[in-house]
């Protein structure tokens, strides 16, 4: 289907008629259940003098009963799963229609020394993270976040290819981030895989099977005694031997106990995604890649997990009483359980973290072909070698209403500045976070808000919105400074960055912000560094006339009938129209 919404719609409607007709059959098989336990109960009663029948017929009760509980158990989750897509369809026509400022916002990720995460709207409130995040567990939430702040410009055709084929699989995607949350995972993946690999075995084969023989032992005097060939007090004194066998292993047992406890719902998960990633017939590069990832030799990931899980489930049981009396007093079930696990690790904790990224990276990359699928209209753009940085048509701010949004063009070649001017609210900054999501999202390998690009890639540094710190006891202008020195030596370090200023040296007076402005720049200049500064100061423009590699552009304002209007439109020159004393009076401060 070509258009979301009416996919998203259709989804919706889907999945509840499914999730309605699944309650329905929850509902009978209720009414089954209390059916058979009513006449087994009822038969039992009136059979209970011919104890052979009562038994048969209990036998049979129960076993159906059982069957009918596990066919219930199965519709439940699976209502549950199609719950879940409702859900994720219902929360993308909510985003679609703009609602989406109550969604995790990232704003723990902003990082005032990061090369630009506190400057252009990346994180925070109505920012580009808290509108295209659509993970569904912590991990993928970081690895998502780590390619926006990774600066990568290697391989971005083989990562737009993948979210290309992603953007075209929507219901395989939806399906991955509804099995994603079905399990609450309290613990996280990296904790587990630093205890996997820092696990050291305590149990030997000859132990194990020193176990085997000890159940096999046990089978044979539980025989002797009921039959009353041996004393049945035997049977009791061999439990208690048993039980004094597994003390001996308790405390490094309860050890692993305790840690696997923390691993079980996450194998359980990652288990059921690994499955559906195995089943996907992918094209691009690098999806097959990752697929191969998981690959084993002899068994699939997805049930290599899925063993994993039931053996620390077995381990489990031990969490109730009577199983670990009799379990442990006649089979040594912790010990043999325990060393199923130690043999699990064993062969396969070195690979668990490699697995586990997959998933993650699944995770995360379902969100930028999410996003790529809900914005068609949007271009992926031409990687080039020219000697350009971006040449795009029409490009625009992808959070804009598209119905308001205002696009210009902007070819800017390599090593080449530029510096805007502008009136306030003409449209300077969004411009600049424009141009820095472009090239964002460009090395991320997501299409871009324009209906063209050609792009050489580059990295991405700003200077935009210096703090004051009073822990640091740093002043605004020292905070300022310190950055634009980051700013300097980054691109004396790697030419290859991309530089986007704001109005910068704004703690000082009017004539030492001119001067320093100017020689800023020109010291940019001079390391053939590309960008844009955007500023009030009309001085600065004269650079033009001295520096090849710098043009002048601005942003208009007009004053028409004591009305200010915009256009928004990036044009080439200088500014000639400024508002502030306008606006003061105009809102009658002054």
């Amino acid at each position: 289907m070509n258009k979301p919404i009416e996919f998203y719609q259709s989804q919706l409607e889907k999945h509840k008629v499914i999730s309605k007709s699944l309650y329905k059959q929850m509902g009978l098989l209720s009414l089954f259940r209390l059916l058979v336990f009513v006449v087994t109960t009822f038969t039992i009663y009136f059979t209970y003098t011919q104890w052979q029948i009562a038994t048969i017929v209990a036998i049979l009760g129960i076993a159906i009963f059982l069957f009918l509980l596990s066919k219930y158990t199965d519709l439940k989750a699976k209502r549950a799963l199609h719950k879940r897509l409702v859900e994720i369809n219902e929360e993308e026509l909510k985003i679609a229609s703009g609602d989406f400022y109550n969604r995790p916002d990232g704003s723990q990720y902003q990082n005032p020394k990061h090369y630009y995460s506190l400057d252009i709207d990346l994180f925070g409130k109505g920012s580009f993270f808290q509108f295209i995040n659509r993970t569904a567990i912590k991990e993928g939430t970081s690895t998502l976040v780590n390619n926006l702040l990774a600066n990568d410009v290697i391989n971005i055709e083989k990562r737009q290819e993948a979210i290309d084929e992603l953007s075209k699989a929507p219901e395989w995607r939806q399906y991955y981030s509804a099995t994603a949350k079905g399990v609450e995972v309290e613990h996280s993946a990296k904790s587990i895989i630093e205890w996997l690999k820092a696990y050291q075995p305590f149990l030997s084969t000859t132990i194990y099977w020193s176990t085997i023989g000890f159940s096999m032992a046990s089978i044979l005097l539980l025989v002797l005694g009921i039959t009353e060939i041996i004393p049945i007090k035997y049977a009791s004194y061999w439990l208690l031997l048993g039980l004094v066998i597994t003390g001996r292993f308790l405390k490094p047992i309860n050890n692993v106990a305790q840690n696997t406890e923390k691993a079980k719902d996450t194998f359980r998960q990652y288990a059921l995604l690994l499955e559906q990633i195995e089943k996907r017939e992918f094209n691009s590069q690098l999806l097959q890649e990752k697929q191969q990832q998981i690959q084993s030799e002899d068994l699939k990931a997805s049930q290599i997990f899925s063993k994993f899980s039931k053996a620390l489930d077995a381990l489990d049981n031990r969490n109730n009483f009577i199983s670990a009396i009799f379990g442990n007093g006649y089979l040594l079930w912790d010990i043999r359980q325990t060393y199923h696990i130690e043999q699990w690790v064993s062969k396969y904790a070195d690979k668990v973290e490699d697995w586990f990224e997959v998933v993650t990276f699944f995770d995360a990359f379902n969100s930028f072909g999410n996003y790529a699928f809900n914005h068609k209209e949007f271009t992926y753009p031409e990687i080039t070698n020219q000697n350009i940085t971006i040449s795009a048509k029409d490009l625009g701010h992808p959070l804009l209403n598209k119905e308001k949004r205002i696009n210009s063009d902007l070819e800017l070649l390599q090593e080449q500045f530029f510096i805007v001017t502008g009136a306030n609210m003409a449209g300077k900054s969004t411009f600049l976070r424009t141009v820095a999501l472009h090239i964002v999202m460009a090395n991320v390998g997501l299409p871009i808000c324009a209906k063209e690009s050609k792009y050489k890639p580059i990295k991405l540094i700003t200077s935009m919105r210096t703090t004051d710190s009073l822990t640091d006891d740093s002043s605004y202008f020292f905070s300022e400074l310190t950055r634009l020195k980051f700013v300097v030596d980054t691109i004396e370090a790697d030419k290859n960055y991309f530089v986007i200023l704001d109005e910068i040296l704004k703690g000082t007076n009017s004539t030492d912000k001119a001067i320093g402005s100017r020689k800023f720049v020109e010291k940019l200049v001079k390391l053939n560094a590309t960008g844009i500064i955007a500023t009030h100061d009309l001085s600065l423009t004269e650079i033009e006339s001295q520096l090849k590699a710098v043009k002048n552009y601005f942003f208009d304002a007009q004053i028409i009938n004591d009305e200010l209007f915009f256009d928004y439109k990036l044009k080439q020159g200088i500014c000639q129209n400024m508002n502030a004393s306008f606006l003061l009076k105009k809102m009658e401060i002054v």
